[in-house]
């Protein structure tokens, strides 16, 4: 019960700052409000969520990585990091953007079923796998973010008009500066989860690595973010050619991960 009220409490206060963060993004104040003491109750829910999450994942000694825990672990983690890149970017505007993705995963675990409990969880192969993985989700959900914006803003750029919530966005050069930084790093911990994923398959799950659908989205991603990033270095990609290999890049970690795990305990019940 008390889980349930958190979850409850937590979803108000995310509900509550993301309503009142895009009012003061739509007067241009947004980035000067996140910079502000304002900012500093993102901290309350944050803490909040972290809590549930510790508590559902790790519930009964075991480790439950759920559709709904993956998702809401790296809105958690996305919102995190956005709190502290605050400090040192202007984007308390992309701040407003992921408040309402938290307030709704923060009670998705509530209404999911729970998947099956993982063996070998105190093994340190194991929790570093599952960190780098997350981690490596959450950067690259910022950057498809990112993509999508940069996309969003050039296109009303080229027509001559812009929302007003795009106007108070940071600029382009800077978004597309973080997005290849949230890239290079993302690729990094990408690569050493796959890395670790077959050279230590055994100790980490249990079982010998196999050469799965999820496994082969998983190294398509890493094709895909690898030439973007030499691309990028080589030729100097950016723009439109950048937004396309990222969104492709995201769209196969998907499938990799979440992709089959929504097949597997939504649809099929597994």
């Amino acid at each position: 019960m008390p889980n349930v009220l958190f979850s409850w409490l937590a979803f108000t206060i995310y509900s509550v700052l993301a309503f009142y963060f895009w009012h003061a993004q739509s007067r241009g104040k947004g980035d000067a409000l996140s910079r502000g003491a304002a900012g500093h109750w993102v901290v309350a829910p944050l803490l909040l969520h972290g809590y549930l999450l510790a508590q559902d994942v790790f519930a009964g000694g075991g480790f439950n990585l759920s559709v709904a825990n993956a998702f809401s672990t790296i809105v958690w983690l996305t919102l995190l990091v956005y709190w502290v890149a605050r400090f040192f970017y202007p984007v308390g505007s992309l701040q407003a953007l992921v408040l309402p993705l938290a307030a709704v995963s923060v009670l998705l675990p509530m209404f999911s079923p729970s998947a099956h409990q993982l063996e070998n969880t105190d093994l340190f192969a194991f929790k570093a796998h599952i960190a780098a993985a997350m981690l490596a989700y959450s950067l690259f959900t910022i950057a498809m973010l990112h993509a999508v914006l940069i996309s969003l803003v050039e296109k009303r750029l080229h027509h001559g008009s812009m929302p007003r919530v795009l106007q108070n966005l940071p600029p382009l050069m800077t978004m597309e500066t973080l997005l290849f930084r949230m890239i290079g790093i993302g690729f990094v911990l990408l690569t050493l989860t796959l890395a670790s994923g077959v050279l230590f398959s055994e100790q980490i799950f249990g079982k010998a690595w196999q050469f799965n659908h999820k496994v082969l989205f998983g190294f398509i991603s890493w094709g895909v973010f690898a030439v973007l990033l030499w691309g990028h270095r080589t030729y100097g990609w950016r723009g439109r050619v950048a937004v396309r290999w990222t969104v492709s890049g995201f769209l196969f970690l998907v499938l990799a991960y979440l992709g089959s795990k929504f097949v597997i305990e939504v649809l099929l019940h597994r």
